[in-house]
């Protein structure tokens, strides 16, 4: 046995150690950020051996900026993945210390749930439930390179020299792909702060044929909380009832036990302060090339493009239970030390701080997503798969909803199925992904309820209904929360059936009416039909009338609150529905994979381009490229039905 070991070269002794080491994987997800902490767990959830490999196992799921999950829009992408049988709203409902349902004052389509996070609680529940998923390694190293045959990925290339075999590969590098660090007139190599970049994937993928650019995101300075005075800031609470994030039930903190954050204002004399430093600005003196984030900028960016603004609002943000240190968001920034130091200090209640850390900007690489199909797989080499920042997208909510589909996808490639595209009008994960593949982005991407043209149907109370019967279909969601879809969708229906049934006579409600400021009813009426009125909530209404509040008692408040919104609500979600049901026409209408846009001469060059370059699946993908006009549209209609 001695001898076998000193016949092998180093070459061969290489190869027979890693063949001991790894097995064949059928996925193997390079990142364990947002993004790869999804696909992981989706794609070995599937029944995929998966891999997750990372540069470093301590800070798997790492919160590199705001400790925060949710907010306008974000909030439904962490509802959806929930619904879909991922990890994020679990793992926010175990971990937030705060949390508020913003928008409440305008309609349903609009309320967006966030939540603030124990940031080193949220990252320990996501690794201690990834170590709990069956099919699932891990391995610490930098991956530098991709194995490619015939224009197929077949595994991984690692900074120690290790070729680790595999079916489909997910890489989701976030900032780290040949990141750079800007302070001031400072720059260093970094992913994140005292966290070295990664290299060589760029300049493989961009010799295989892909196009690649530069982006931009940053960070603000860490605090001790110990050195402000919250006397001088205005207090900010969390909602009464929480509501949470995951449609199972996962204990949540007690309302009365939230931590509160705090409000404060920049002045002139804090833009004065950081305008000194605007020549030593990276940003400004043209050291960073890659673009930022256009609703979240730095603050020198803020001061310098609202010139008339004289302040500028500041959330001061704990960052867990059992620390002093804060976040201060909305002072993102990359000036010098010295004058971000100066200029916190003259923030109201900031005049004592004390700097855990300085903010800072970083440039990484991104792939333009019109590389992608619509499951996230490239088009130039088959079975791998990109997922969050890598695709010019900003924010943990946009990675992780990138890192799911594309985990999806990688398992259901590799088993040679089917895989999973979510319309528009299905989620706003299927919004997100349709826009980055047809239009790209040449800025970080972030998630709005504008972007979506269908807001009454992807409304966040509503996810599970909309999603947990798709992912269920695909062996993701568990049997368990389908028998609760289909319990809660009957106990919907119940609810609507009482208050299309329940009269109510005038002497029952009059005095409730008058006391919201609405016309009394001479005659009786539906409690359906009153429940329409403008200002009318149905757990008002049915406190009001007893006989009402008896027959809800035995609905939860989330059943109460969805049979509401859908009677209040049915006029506009039956108008989306026709709408939906038109465009789907245009959906599915498939244009083959082989179809010559070249041949049609009435299409303008732009267009023959565009369409040969990101290859539409349907008509309905064609008619939302940047740059395709109507009048394109029908030509290819046209031709398609000869």
């Amino acid at each position: 046995m001695g001898n076998f070991y000193f016949t092998l070269s180093n070459i061969q002794w290489g190869l027979y150690l890693c063949t001991l080491m790894f097995p064949d994987y059928d996925v193997i997800v390079v990142g364990a950020g947002h993004a790869g902490c999804e696909a992981a767990a989706a794609a070995a959830n599937m029944g995929s051996k998966t891999l997750l490999v990372t540069m470093n196992m301590q800070t798997i799921a790492q919160m590199s900026c705001n400790p925060a999950m949710g907010g306008i829009a974000k909030g439904q992408i962490v509802r959806e993945i929930d619904a879909m049988g991922g990890y994020s709203g679990i793992i926010t409902d175990l971990s937030m210390i705060q949390f508020r349902m913003l928008n409440r004052s305008k309609g349903p389509a609009m309320w967006s749930p966030r939540a603030q996070s124990d940031r080193m609680l949220f990252a320990a529940k996501w690794r201690e439930m990834l170590e709990q998923t069956p099919l699932l390694d891990f391995y610490q190293d930098m991956v530098k390179g991709l194995l490619v045959k015939d224009k197929r990925v077949c595994g991984v290339v690692t900074g120690l020299g290790h070729e680790i075999k595999a079916k489909a590969v997910v890489l989701t590098n976030g900032t780290f792909l040949n990141g750079i660090i800007h302070i001031g007139e400072k720059q260093f190599g970094g992913g994140r702060v005292a966290e070295k970049a990664a290299s060589g994937i760029t300049e493989q993928l961009v010799a295989l044929g892909f196009e690649s650019d530069r982006l931009k995101t940053g960070t603000p300075p860490r605090v001790d909380g110990r050195s402000l005075d919250y006397s001088k800031m205005e207090i900010q609470d969390g909602d009464e009832e929480i509501t949470g994030f995951s449609f199972t039930d996962t204990k949540k903190i007690n309302a009365k036990d939230q931590r509160c954050c705090w409000i404060t204002y920049t002045s002139p004399e804090v833009h004065e302060i950081l305008k000194t430093g605007f020549d030593r600005s990276p940003m400004f003196a043209g050291r960073i090339d890659g673009v930022g984030p256009r609703y979240c900028p730095s603050i020198e960016d803020k001061i310098n493009r609202f010139a008339d603004r004289d302040r500028h609002q500041l959330f001061v943000e704990p960052e867990g239970w059992n620390t002093v240190e804060i976040y201060v968001n909305g002072f993102s920034t990359s000036l010098p030390e010295d004058v971000q130091y100066k200029a916190l200090r003259s923030v109201p209640g900031f005049e004592n701080a004390r700097l855990f850390r300085p903010g800072y900007a970083i440039e990484y690489d991104y792939f333009p997503p019109t590389q992608l199909s619509n499951t996230l797989e490239t088009k130039l080499i088959s079975n791998l798969f990109f997922a969050g920042q890598i695709n010019g997208t900003t924010g943990y909510e946009e990675a992780a909803c990138q890192g799911l589909m594309a985990g999806i996808n990688a398992h259901q490639k590799v088993r040679e199925q089917d895989s999973l595209v979510l319309k528009r009008s299905e989620a706003y994960i299927g919004v997100l992904i349709d826009d980055l593949i047809n239009k790209g982005t040449e800025e970080p991407y972030r998630m709005f309820t504008s972007r979506a043209e269908y807001r009454t149907l992807l409304r966040q109370d509503n996810a599970d209904a909309r999603l947990t019967p798709l992912s269920y279909k695909l062996g993701l969601a568990k049997e368990e929360r389908m028998e609760n879809i289909r319990q809660k969708n009957e106990n919907i229906a119940n609810i609507k059936d009482i208050l299309k049934n329940t009269v109510l006579q005038p002497d029952q409600i009059n005095g409730f009416l008058e006391s919201m400021s609405s016309s009394k009813i001479s005659e009786k009426q539906k409690a359906e039909k009153v429940l329409l009125r403008p200002g009318v909530e149905l757990a008002d209404l049915a406190a009001a009338v007893p006989a009402l509040e008896n027959s809800l008692s035995i609905y939860s408040k989330e059943e109460i609150e969805q049979a509401a919104i859908q009677v209040k609500y049915d006029v506009y979600i039956e108008k989306e529905r026709e709408i939906v049901t038109r465009m789907s026409e245009m959906e599915n209408l498939v244009i083959p994979d082989s179809f010559d846009y070249n041949k049609l001469a009435s299409l303008g060059n732009e267009a023959k381009e565009k369409l040969n370059r990101i290859r539409p699946r349907t008509l309905g993908q064609a008619s939302r490229i940047s740059g395709i006009n109507p009048s394109d549209v029908q030509i290819l209609m046209v031709y398609m039905g000869r």
